[in-house]
């Protein structure tokens, strides 16, 4: 029987197309690693020295932990943020500058095996840069994860929704000004003010609110609970607000590649 145009020859899910994308998005950053790995690491590190020699011998405890072991955890989930936004955004633009993203768009990948694809990348290297720093607080402060397989999870799903929303902000922009325009006022502002190096206790109400309505929050805090065991709001709530976000963006995200939104001419 002749095979029937328009029809998908490789079932229900494309496999070695999706292995393929997901594989080359792995492969971008595993190419640069200083850059991707090591600069992440070295940055965490910077972080951690200066708030620890400029403020740390005079803050008391956070929530019942040295200071130093309570910021650890959001300059841990901050660099995953930053890694995984920066892993499918900069693929997407750089893709759309060059013009070869038609060579992403004309295999026959689906819109969902598209998302798919890219968010492997953003997740593998938001996994490798916690691991890195992970190690690294354990060597030099003695932090092991009180709750390693919930520090994981929160890792994983922080990849996820950061990847997703650097999916759709490299569908959206088309010049790398507007990316980087989107990195400086909405990504960055989003992980520095979502509880990173504070509890969010100590804010006024308005503002705590505010911070409540922020999913960054949720992935922060339930990181910070994977790994020093206490967090402002339940794990619980932070991990199903973690997965919701998930599939709205990946929602989003994929209704975008169905549509060809800013894709196609």
């Amino acid at each position: 029987m002749y095979q029937q145009m328009g029809e998908r020859r490789f079932g229900a899910v494309n496999w070695l197309g999706l292995a393929t994308l997901a594989r080359r998005e792995v492969q971008r950053f595993l190419a640069v690693w200083t850059q991707t790995i090591l600069a992440p690491l070295v940055t965490s590190g910077l972080f951690l020295l200066i708030f620890t020699i400029a403020i740390g011998p005079r803050r008391g405890d956070v929530m019942g932990v040295p200071f130093t072991h309570f910021i650890a955890p959001g300059i841990l989930m901050m660099a995953v943020i930053q890694n995984a936004f920066a892993n499918t955004s900069s693929s997407i633009v750089i893709s759309k500058v060059q013009g070869n993203i038609v060579d992403t768009l004309m295999p026959p990948l689906s819109a969902g095996e598209l998302v798919l694809g890219y968010l492997a990348g953003a997740v593998a290297r938001g996994v490798i840069v916690a691991l890195a720093i992970a190690l690294g607080l354990w060597l030099v402060l003695g932090q092991a994860p009180a709750h390693p397989i919930w520090a994981l999870c929160f890792v994983v799903l922080g990849a996820a929704f950061i990847g997703g929303v650097g999916i759709v902000a490299g569908i959206f922009a088309n010049k790398f000004d507007q990316m980087a325009a989107i990195t400086n006022f909405v990504v960055t502002p989003l992980a520095f003010l979502s509880g990173t190096f504070y509890s969010v206790e100590a804010l006024p109400p308005v503002l705590r609110d505010i911070t409540h309505a922020n999913p960054i929050f949720y992935l922060i805090d339930g990181a910070r609970f994977g790994v020093i065991g206490v967090s402002d709001a339940s794990p619980v709530l932070a991990l199903s607000v973690a997965f919701g976000s998930v599939l709205g963006i990946m929602a989003l995200a994929w209704l975008m590649f169905r549509r060809g939104y800013r894709l196609k001419s």
